[in-house]
């Protein structure tokens, strides 16, 4: 009999233990999740903040190439070709 009291006092301990882990690993779990959650809203920022400031080097590239600069010419009046056609397609639909 001793040796079964024995026997289940060692298997609360081991129960008692393996539940302590088992919230421990929960809580781990949890923090994770979190700092996922974080890094996912962070990296979405991200991509919005390079989609703005791709937008912002464009425009000074155009703005840039307007001024007088020759590096950026030949983009500038590809662009204005592509806004005229653009127009003229706008006025095509109007005037139907």
């Amino acid at each position: 009999m001793n040796g079964l009291s024995e026997l289940i006092d060692s298997l609360e301990v081991k129960f008692f233990k393996l539940n302590q882990k088992l919230i421990q690993l929960e809580n781990k779990n949890s923090e994770l999740q979190e700092e996922l959650l974080r890094s996912k809203k962070m990296q979405q920022q991200q991509a919005v903040d390079l989609t703005s400031f791709q937008n912002q080097l464009d425009t000074l590239k155009m703005v840039n190439s307007l001024l007088g600069s020759e590096e950026n010419k030949r983009e500038t009046k590809l662009k204005i070709n592509s806004l005229i056609r653009e127009i003229d397609y706008c006025i095509a639909q109007l005037s139907d």
